[in-house]
C-alpha cells in the first residue's frame, strides 16, 4: 500500500472469485497470509452458528493452528456484551481469525482490529470505541475478541479469536439501537470475497503488529478515525461527559463536571448523547 493510512481504494468487483464468491478466494487469501502465520489455512463454510463460537471450542480442545474462518451464514453470531448479530448469505461479511497470541499488555486490541478494518475498507470509515465501525454515525459492523487457553499448556500463548461482522447490504434497522449502515455504499459493487482478500492480510498484520507493540502502534491510527472525540457521550452506567480520545492502553478518556474518567471496555458500553 502506498500513500497515508486509509488511502487504499477497493478491489472492482471481479478482484477474486466468480461473483465475489467466498470459495474463490480462498487459495488467493492463504498466498497472501501464510508468510505472516505459517501454517495458516482458510475454511469458508455455508452455515455455521457462530465463528467465534466454533473457533473457541477448538481453542479450548487444544486446536491452535492459525485459521481463518467464514460462514456465508450465521444463525446464532454474537457480537459484544451477548447481543445478537444476524448474518445473511451474501448481505454480510462474517468471520473469525483464530491464532496463538502473546502481547505484554492486551488492552486495545480490538481497537488496533479497528483500525485495521478500517484503513483496508475506505477512508470514510471511522471508529466507535470499543469495537465498531462506523459510517455516518451508523454501525457498519462490529468487532469481537475473545481468549481461551490451550488445552494441557498453561501459561503459553492463548488461542485468540478475532470476529468481525461487516454489512454488505442494506438491513432493517428495527430491531436495532443504532441504525445500520452497509459497506456498498460506499463500495457499491462489495461482495464478501473481494471485500475478505482486500482485509485478511492486512488485519494479520496487525494483530502481529499490536502482539510486538502493543496499542502504542495504533493510537495515532486510531485518534485519526474517532468517532466519539469530542462529542457529548452517555456512559451505560448515567454518567454523562465528552469524549477526549484515548490513553496509551487504549482505555477511553472522558472528561464529566468533576473530573476525567477513564473507562475500560470491560466496564461500560458507551452511547452518544442526543
Amino acid at each position: 500500500m502506498t500513500g497515508s493510512p486509509g488511502a487504499r481504494e477497493p478491489a472492482g468487483p471481479g478482484a477474486a472469485g466468480a461473483g465475489g464468491a467466498l470459495p474463490g478466494v480462498a487459495q488467493a487469501i492463504r498466498t497472501a497470509v501464510a508468510p505472516l502465520l505459517p501454517g495458516f489455512t482458510v475454511e469458508v463454510v455455508p452455515q455455521l452458528d457462530s465463528t467465534n463460537s466454533e473457533l473457541m471450542r477448538r481453542g479450548r480442545a487444544g486446536r491452535t493452528e492459525p485459521v481463518l474462518l467464514v460462514a456465508q451464514r450465521q444463525t446464532a453470531g454474537r457480537g459484544r456484551l451477548g447481543r445478537s448479530w444476524r448474518s445473511d448469505a451474501g448481505a454480510s461479511l462474517t468471520f473469525s481469525l483464530g491464532l496463538p497470541l502473546a502481547p505484554a499488555d492486551w488492552s486495545g486490541l480490538s481497537l488496533a482490529v479497528g483500525v485495521a478494518l478500517a484503513e483496508s475498507l475506505h477512508p470514510a470509515i471511522r471508529l466507535k470505541w470499543p469495537n465498531d465501525l462506523w459510517l455516518d454515525g451508523r454501525k457498519l459492523g462490529g468487532i469481537l475478541i475473545e481468549t481461551a487457553s490451550a488445552a494441557g499448556e498453561p501459561g503459553a500463548a492463548r488461542f485468540t479469536v478475532i470476529g468481525a461482522g461487516i454489512n454488505l447490504a442494506p438491513r432493517s434497522g428495527a430491531d436495532l439501537a443504532t441504525a445500520p449502515a452497509w459497506l456498498g455504499e460506499l463500495w457499491p459493487e462489495a461482495q464478501p470475497g473481494p471485500v475478505l482478500l482486500q482485509l485478511a492480510a492486512p488485519l494479520a498484520a496487525a494483530v502481529l503488529l499490536f502482539e510486538r507493540s502493543g496499542f502504542a502502534a495504533f493510537r495515532a491510527r486510531f485518534e485519526a478515525r474517532d468517532a466519539l472525540r469530542g462529542c457529548s457521550v452517555v456512559l451505560s452506567d448515567g454518567t454523562a461527559g465528552v469524549a477526549a480520545g484515548t490513553d496509551e492502553q487504549g482505555a477511553l478518556l472522558v472528561h464529566t463536571a468533576g473530573a476525567v474518567k477513564t473507562v475500560t471496555s470491560s466496564e461500560v458500553s458507551v452511547r452518544p448523547a442526543a
